[in-house]
């Protein structure tokens, strides 16, 4: 599914929603499934999200960088979005971008939604020209790995299960 502002991928991963959206929920684990290869660590620690948590992660695209995420949407087992700002200053100009994942239980598994919603960035029109066609490759690729550790139980390729973050 695709519209101006959202870019979503989806597959079915042969696990229960619930197990998946446990991933999902703990941010010390994004690290893990992060298809970017940008997400470095969680700060904070492993704890399960709600909604209107706030948790911050650090990040590295070429140089290393700061992102705050509040959680905006929350329905147990079946939806978590949060939306990204970097911190201080800096977050009042630019940022925005909703991540969101939705989860339908289908045969053979969950159905797994991955979009990338920029209807709120302040960016979103250079970011829909720029972007676009790379993050819908890397949510495929964290779709992948999502997959790989649900149904594995063990951390994605090339990650230490302390290596989480």
């Amino acid at each position: 599914m695709s519209s101006d502002n959202v870019v979503s991928v989806e597959r079915v991963i042969p696990a229960p929603p619930e197990r998946i959206f446990e991933l999902l929920a703990d941010p010390s684990r994004h690290q893990e499934i992060d298809g970017s290869g940008t997400v470095r660590a969680a700060k904070g620690g492993s704890r399960r999200l709600a909604l209107g948590d706030r948790f911050g992660m650090g990040m590295k695209m070429g140089l290393p960088y700061s992102m705050v995420s509040t959680v905006v949407e929350f329905e147990e087992g079946r939806r978590i979005a949060w939306q990204s700002f970097p911190p201080g200053p800096l977050g009042k100009l630019i940022g925005g971008r909703i991540w969101r994942y939705e989860l339908e239980p289908v045969d053979g598994g969950t159905r797994v939604r991955e979009s990338w919603d920029l209807s709120q960035d302040r960016q979103r029109g250079f970011l829909r020209r720029v972007m676009a066609d790379k993050t819908r490759l890397n949510m495929e690729r964290t779709l992948e790995r999502i997959e790989e550790i649900v149904t594995s139980g063990e951390p994605a390729a090339g990650q230490a299960a302390g290596d989480a973050g």
